[in-house]
């Protein structure tokens, strides 16, 4: 037989959308403006590659979440 069909909530409140989005967009910016001053003031020679690719995957990530949040909060429903 057919069982009850469960719904799916967001385990983040609709009214927070708007929110993070520009939280983390914003903080995402800021990550990346740091990786591209950090680029172009240390010489190549002295450059970390650790610190780069942690650099630019933690922009990645926050901006990812940002624009996922911030389709969420204009109604693409992704």
């Amino acid at each position: 037989m057919a069982q009850a069909v469960n719904a799916i909530y967001s385990p983040v409140s609709e009214a927070w959308y708007p929110t993070l989005a520009m939280l983390l967009l914003t903080v995402g910016l800021v990550i990346t403006a740091n990786y591209f001053i950090y680029e172009a003031t240390v010489s190549k020679f002295s450059r970390s590659l650790t610190r780069e690719v942690v650099t630019g995957g933690l922009a990645s990530v926050f901006l990812g979440f940002g624009s996922l949040f911030l389709l969420l909060a204009v109604g693409v429903y992704v």
